[in-house]
């Protein structure tokens, strides 16, 4: 449905007439400038993520710099041929020592679900705001999204930093207590390296926030600010909850940005631009980048190391 909406929109002569007026009006050297931020802040993105999987993997298995890199990068070439990334978990594992990997596994789930938490709580205020803003509802109706909107978010970040009831919880159940010392290592998380992690999290969550500010400021200047800073988490927000495959993310960011964006402003086929840009430079290019990693990492030696 993603991809007929998509094509339905190129193929609309009107929307191809204002894109080509808009692209006439960007200076070249502007946009070539832009294209080279974006690829710089990717690179700032993952090298984050490198810092933040050394930091959760440490307590399990001392890892170089340049095993934390190629780990992280060979995760994102699995993730895209999977559903909702899950292959980055084993992409990124297989890096460590066989019997570290699943305590591995429990670890970076921290560093995603701390990822999680920024995109709920920003998004789940962001559609409150929408929702009062452009659709018309009643005061109770506006009252009810903002409160379920709070909690919403308030429970994210209470269970992040309790993460560790999730061990607790699993030991309840009978038919999961082999697993159960897989996700002991939750205990061992503090509330200072929860912090930490999730600091690390929002220098990600900003990187590629300012991502999508930049090209849209470049593009689609006049757009009200606020409300094109809050549509961003509300696309994050969406797309998180969406099953799909990375490879073909692309048909899903525009169809769900093109209709938000056009609450405040015509040109659909740039936002669609805008957002399959972004899509190929944060995962395309590093998974591309990750394949070397895949085929010149020697699995079996690292597997005795």
């Amino acid at each position: 449905m993603a991809c007929w909406f998509i094509v339905t929109k190129v193929h609309n002569q009107k929307n191809l007439r204002e894109f080509q007026a808009l692209l006439d009006g960007v200076d070249q050297w502007a946009a070539r400038t832009t294209a080279l931020v974006i690829v710089l802040m990717m690179l700032m993105n993952w090298a984050i993520e490198v810092v933040k999987w050394k930091y959760l993997s440490r307590s399990i298995e001392e890892i170089s710099w340049w095993k934390a890199t190629q780990s992280v990068f060979c995760g994102l070439t699995w993730a895209i041929f999977t559903p909702n990334r899950i292959g980055e978990y084993g992409g990124r594992i297989m890096l460590l020592k066989p019997e570290n990997r699943a305590s591995g596994a429990v670890a970076m789930g921290v560093g995603l679900f701390a990822q999680l938490v920024l995109t709920s709580v920003f998004g789940a205020l962001s559609i409150a705001w929408f929702v009062a803003t452009y659709l018309p509802t009643p005061d109770s109706v506006q009252f009810g999204v903002w409160l379920l909107a709070i909690i919403y978010a308030a429970a994210f970040l209470v269970l992040y930093f309790n993460v560790h009831w999730i061990e607790s919880l699993i030991g309840r159940f009978r038919f999961l207590k082999n697993i159960k010392t897989v996700f002991a290592i939750l205990e061992d998380f503090s509330s200072r390296q929860l912090w930490h992690v999730l600091l690390l999290s929002s220098a990600r969550f900003t990187i590629f926030t300012s991502q999508y500010i930049v090209l849209m400021l470049v593009f689609l200047p006049g757009m009200p600010y606020t409300a094109m800073i809050l549509m961003i988490f509300i696309l994050f927000f969406i797309q998180s909850a969406l099953p799909s495959l990375d490879i073909f993310d692309f048909s899903v960011r525009s169809f769900v940005a093109s209709n938000l964006y056009s609450y405040i402003t015509t040109q659909e086929i740039a936002v669609m631009a805008i957002v399959s840009c972004i899509w190929f430079v944060n995962l395309i290019l590093p998974a591309i980048v990750g394949s070397i990693f895949v085929f010149n990492v020697n699995y079996v030696n690292s597997n005795k190391s």
